[in-house]
């Protein structure tokens, strides 16, 4: 048989406030380990600021820098490029203006009313002279009267002339010797060292005039060169080299 003595325990109120006490602690050091963190993001997040604010600083006076380099060289290369077309006004030939108000030009590798094939600069003329005076008009001009060393020339001087003439024959560069019998260019290599269009495969021997060869555009390329008196009217073929900067 149990004793009861009449003692009952009882949570009293310091107890209780102990317990909410340990209950808030955990939670108020959450609470700064999130403040902490917060304030090391913003910390980082203002140095990325910064870093990439000077950044772009660094970057904008570097590129001033350049863009003034640039600026100078450019002022340079004007003044240079002014002061060789007004030294060497020859050069307009080949670098014409195409606008006035800039003062644009386009170079070319071929004078105006000159047609580039190849490495050449071939002029159609459209008056006509006897082919001594041809040549030295196309001298005048800084060339000779045109020689064909391959087929892709005489295609294209072929179907240029037949394009542009009217059916009128032009110079070659081709002079015959009736005494030897044999054909040379104007720049002195014979012709039996390259190709041959003739119509007729030409016998000169014997010949005491002065014969000279001529472009006439018909039908087939291939068959399109003609003996002709040098002292003939024809128009001509002239040829330079193309400019190059090279």
């Amino acid at each position: 048989m149990g004793v009861n003595n009449g003692l009952t325990l009882q949570e009293g109120p310091t107890t209780k406030a102990s317990t909410e006490q340990c209950d808030h602690k955990p939670l108020a050091h959450y609470l700064s380990l999130l403040c902490f963190m917060l304030t090391i993001v913003t910390l980082l997040q203002t140095l990325c600021l910064v870093q990439i604010t000077f950044t772009s600083q660094s970057r904008s006076i570097a590129q001033e820098k350049k863009l003034q380099d640039l600026t100078n060289r450019l002022r340079k290369l004007n003044q240079s490029h002014h002061l060789l077309f007004t030294q060497y006004p020859a050069l307009s030939q080949y670098c014409p203006t195409i606008n006035s108000s800039t003062g644009d030009r386009e170079c070319r590798p071929c004078l105006a009313d000159w047609k580039l094939n190849g490495d050449k600069c071939f002029y159609f003329s459209e008056d006509r002279a006897d082919w001594i005076s041809s040549q030295y008009r196309c001298m005048s001009l800084g060339g000779a009267v045109a020689t064909v060393k391959t087929e892709e020339e005489q295609e294209f001087l072929f179907k240029t002339a037949q394009s542009l003439s009217q059916g009128d024959s032009y110079w070659l560069g081709l002079r015959g010797s009736g005494v030897e019998g044999t054909w040379q260019w104007s720049d002195g290599t014979p012709l039996e060292n390259g190709p041959q269009f003739w119509y007729h495969q030409p016998d000169i021997t014997g010949e005491s005039n002065e014969l000279c060869g001529r472009l006439t555009p018909a039908d087939n390329y291939r068959r399109s060169w003609f003996i002709s008196r040098c002292s003939g009217q024809l128009r001509r073929i002239c040829e330079r080299r193309q400019a190059s900067l090279q």
